[in-house]
């Protein structure tokens, strides 16, 4: 009996893998702003301190990662890669505290663009004149009207964005299933919460702190699941141009839930982020690891698929 995998097959867990990642960037998108009402509860730092003090709770205790899973470095570059997911966390709240949540969206987006667009391959310059265009329409500085210190907020996230995803790949590389994130979600609760800790003096009861576990499942948690069963289903450049399209998912649920309808020039600074992503994103790919982990579980493979890390994360 032959093993090949049916052709359908094969477009069929494409179409899985587009739905999860999609699925993926509107949960982690309508989490970040059902957080946003809990800024007048919790304070900012507060709300995301608490919110990755869940994340990190729940996946220590479901992952229960174990010492010897780890070499040393490995293991620092986990602790590493929590302190940037805290910044990414931290640094995006304070700039949607500050700016409108679809230009919050797109400024972070810049950091994984730059991965994109300062990786192997050719004929990137097209893309980041879109990008930076696209930045201007964002900011208009003509109107002066964009928050100067939200702006700083949104392209510190992008830069811990840009962090994330480069340790991830090399934590990806050699950890083994989840046990890298059940490390590094924890490190950020603890950096997290001492930053935040201070600010959460008299504000903490059980109401809200309940209210930011849910939301800590909407997003990191559901969304981490999403894009690790999308990656074992899309090629890593079809799952990267897919996520090109975050900016814009984030722009709509904006408009949806928090009733921010943007001017003509931000909608457009936004669309052109977006095909920026998506040219950035089709140029070139990722080379295979030098040391990728012995698979957690056996896999069926899917016809057509290349060996993809999981490696891009929603993280914030």
């Amino acid at each position: 009996m032959s093993s090949t995998t049916h052709p359908v097959t094969g477009r069929q867990a494409a179409r899985t893998g587009t739905m999860m990642g999609v699925a993926s960037m509107v949960t982690v998108q309508f989490g970040s702003a059902l957080a946003i009402p809990m800024f007048a509860k919790l304070g900012v730092l507060g709300t995301a301190g608490v919110r990755l003090a869940w994340a990190g709770i729940v996946l220590l205790v479901l992952v229960r990662p174990r010492r010897r899973d780890f070499a040393g470095r490995d293991l620092a570059a986990c602790a590493g890669l929590g302190v940037v997911t805290a910044g990414l966390m931290v640094f995006f709240a304070l700039a949607i505290a500050r700016l409108p949540f679809g230009t919050a969206s797109a400024l972070e987006f810049l950091g994984p663009l730059a991965v994109s667009l300062f990786g192997p391959g050719h004929g990137r310059r097209v893309w980041t004149g879109a990008a930076g265009l696209g930045v201007v329409l964002l900011t208009e500085p003509w109107h002066g009207g964009v928050d100067p210190l939200g702006l700083a907020f949104a392209l510190a996230a992008a830069a811990c964005w840009a962090s994330y995803i480069l340790l991830t790949q090399h934590v990806g590389d050699r950890v083994t299933g989840l046990s890298g994130l059940a490390v590094s979600m924890p490190v950020a609760a603890v950096v997290s919460m001492l930053v935040a800790g201070p600010t959460l003096g008299g504000r903490l009861s059980w109401e809200p702190v309940l209210i930011m576990l849910g939301l800590a499942v909407l997003s990191p948690l559901v969304p981490y699941a999403l894009e690790f069963q999308a990656l074992r289903r899309l090629t890593a450049s079809s799952f990267g141009t897919l996520m090109s399209l975050e900016p814009a998912i984030a722009l709509g649920i904006g408009i949806v839930v928090l009733h921010q309808i943007p001017g003509t020039g931000p909608a457009l600074g936004v669309a052109l982020v977006v095909v920026a992503g998506v040219g950035a994103t089709s140029s070139g790919a990722r080379p295979e690891p030098e040391h990728a982990p012995a698979p957690a579980v056996m896999a069926v493979p899917v016809a057509g698929a290349e060996e993809r890390p999981a490696l891009v994360g929603a993280g914030r």
